[in-house]
């Protein structure tokens, strides 16, 4: 397999790694990726260390396995904080778009 297509997969699988880590619910993103949740794990196990450290260079922090409620309010927050900021790049691209029309 040329090289360019190894890493485009390695590229797949550490974004399905990073949001099983994020959510903490492997079987949900086991079915949306396509795959077994033993496949999941797998590739959680091969790749967990550097997805972990891309996410705390980013400040994303992961779920425990039995969260708190503190933990689930921060992790909301940052969700929420995200979403914002992508919002406001989808408004300054739409706004954009008029000004090339």
């Amino acid at each position: 397999m040329p090289k360019r297509k190894i890493d485009v997969l390695e590229d797949v699988k550490k974004k399905y790694v990073r949001m099983a880590l994020e959510t903490g619910n492997l079987t949900s993103i086991s079915r949306k990726a396509g795959i077994s949740r033993d496949t999941l794990k797998k590739w959680i196990n091969e790749y967990e260390d550097e997805v972990r450290d891309q996410m705390e260079d980013e400040g994303i922090t992961c779920l425990s396995d039995d969260p708190s409620k503190e933990e689930l309010i921060q992790k909301y927050e940052q969700a929420m904080k995200l979403l914002g900021e992508k919002e406001l790049e989808v408004a300054m691209l739409k706004n954009l778009l008029k000004k090339r029309e």
